[in-house]
């Protein structure tokens, strides 16, 4: 489900770029982004992911939509290779992905179209109701924030987890109280961060 982390009242669709360092200084404070930028950076270290702070924030709607179109063109199988090329390019290589060449030549290396094609698709207005829709959605239903995780249309799990959570989430589902109608009998066996939703009810 697409999920916009900066709406279009802090960045409107097609403003005028603002450096990433200058953003989050101006919305967090320079003490908070500095603590922020450090954590992250001693985790991608660690990780040995390069990630960067420089570049550009802007709308993500272009990316969403082109997610989307990768998704209904050819399943995860082809929207995977897309989305990694999308965080790629913004948390690594600090490319502008509103930018719909870079968006165009993440889609062309990925193997779902060509360049030429990518551009074409971007500069319309297709699948951009749906992105718009979804995205309202998310928010209407208490969605505030990305990781979210939704197992079994029932439980949605916020925040970045190890793995060790999401093992204890399925031995608890797999030892649960299932109705004949598919309804867990019993109250909520998890602890936060997993919650209760009905995100698609």
């Amino acid at each position: 489900m697409p999920f916009r982390l900066i709406n279009n009242a802090l960045i409107p669709e097609g403003a005028s770029k603002v450096d990433k360092e200058t953003f989050y200084t101006n919305h967090l404070g320079k003490g908070k982004f500095q603590n922020l930028e450090s954590a992250i950076s001693k985790w991608a270290a660690e990780k040995n992911i390069p990630i960067s702070f420089r570049g550009v924030m802007s709308q993500s709607t272009h990316a969403h939509r082109l997610a989307m179109k990768a998704g209904k063109l050819g399943g995860q199988k082809l929207q995977v290779p897309i989305l990694c090329g999308i965080f790629k390019a913004n948390l690594e290589d600090s490319k502008d992905i509103a930018d719909i060449n870079v968006l165009a030549e993440i889609a062309q290396g990925a193997g779902m179209m060509s360049k030429d094609e990518a551009v074409k698709f971007l500069q319309s207005d297709e699948l951009e109701k749906e992105v718009e829709n979804m995205c309202d959605k998310a928010r209407s239903i208490g969605i505030t924030g990305v990781p979210l995780t939704i197992i079994d249309g029932r439980w949605a799990v916020s925040g970045g987890q190890s793995s060790d959570v999401y093992v204890q989430i399925f031995k608890k589902l797999a030892a649960a109280d299932v109705s004949p109608t598919g309804v867990y009998a019993a109250p909520s066996p998890f602890p936060a961060p997993v919650i209760e939703t009905n995100i698609y009810a």
